[in-house]
């Protein structure tokens, strides 16, 4: 490690062949956390590679519990979170909406480490069982719509790894690679990211591969479709700037999506949209994610999306589903 930090420092790139290797020795415990401490850093002053984020993803996905849910052929919608825009568990909430809009998903997830609550801190507040067992999470799917799949669980690689972005309480870059290591290889994605450059990365990566994806990012900062302005999407048929007007709705303001400021909080949100009681703001940027996951599935207009999402929230469909995940967890 201490070859690869002084290398680092004098601004040097790590090809794809030494960010593998440096995954592999991390989870094999060769350094220590200092050591880790200062490598993650590196990444908060300097931009990372393509190259570098390819080796990092490909030493995780080698090394994850693999689960096989092919048969449902799902989509994750997940972000990486590390925009500090403290807004609540939209990407969450839409992947319920879109699970109560008939689209199995299949929600990749993790403690939020720069933010109050990530998606598993609301998850496992509400009573959702983690397991990474392969029947469990059929059933999950089969009855509900959706499954959870809570990062650690599928990645013991990064145990070495976990206590020390706690304790920096940061984005590093492996906020980068969260939506890029579903452990079922989910052929449909949608993924959120916190700025125009990662956006870029990360379609340059998934070109190479045979998902059907859609990487989103407002360009004022949002790893989501904020509604308070214009949206990057690249996918893989096409690049465009959405609009709220898209979706035939007008702009929000930012205060109007803003998250809870404890676990506690973000859960009581987050249950108030799913059973009908949310703002109008926070019920139309919830379908606007999940009507775009829905449009990339079934190849319809983001409006369209949109409204087939709001059918599923209304009728309380998405609503429905988590109470059927919630009934399985606790069985």
């Amino acid at each position: 490690m201490k070859n690869i930090l002084n290398r680092l420092i004098q601004h040097q790139i790590l090809n794809k062949k030494e960010s593998k290797e440096v995954l592999y020795n991390i989870a094999d415990g060769k350094y220590n956390p200092s050591q880790i401490s200062a490598f993650l850093t590196v990444y908060m002053m300097r931009s990372i590679s393509v190259k570098e984020l390819e080796g990092f993803r490909d030493a995780l996905l080698d090394l994850c519990v693999h689960i096989n849910l092919e048969e449902f052929d799902p989509i994750d919608l997940c972000g990486t979170g590390g925009d500090n825009k403290n807004t609540f568990n939209i990407s969450t909430l839409a992947s319920f909406v879109t699970a109560g809009a008939g689209i199995p998903v299949a929600k990749h997830g993790n403690y939020g480490v720069s933010s109050t609550c990530g998606s598993s801190n609301v998850m496992e507040y509400l009573g959702i069982k983690f397991s990474n067992d392969e029947d469990f999470l059929k059933k999950c799917i089969d009855k509900a719509g959706i499954c959870i799949l809570h990062a650690p669980l599928f990645h013991p690689a990064m145990k070495n790894v976990a206590p020390i972005r706690k304790e920096l309480a940061v984005k590093t870059f492996f906020n980068m690679l969260g939506p890029m290591v579903n452990p079922s290889f989910p052929k449909n994605q949608i993924v959120g990211v916190f700025s125009l450059e990662l956006a870029r990365i990360y379609g340059y990566l998934y070109q190479n591969s045979k998902k059907n994806f859609n990487i989103i990012h407002s360009l004022d900062g949002y790893d989501e479709i904020s509604l308070t302005g214009s949206t990057k999407t690249i996918s893989n048929i096409k690049e465009e700037l959405i609009e709220p007007k898209d979706f035939g709705l007008s702009i929000l303001k930012k205060e109007e999506i803003k998250g809870g400021n404890s676990i506690e909080s973000a859960a009581k949100i987050f249950l108030s949209i799913l059973s009908g009681a949310g703002t109008e703001a926070q019920n139309q940027v919830v379908c606007a994610n999940s009507g775009i996951a829905i449009a990339t599935k079934m190849d319809v207009s983001p409006k369209e999306g949109y409204e087939k999402a709001k059918e599923s929230l209304v009728s309380g469909k998405a609503m429905q589903a988590l109470n059927t995940i919630q009934k399985l967890s606790s069985q």
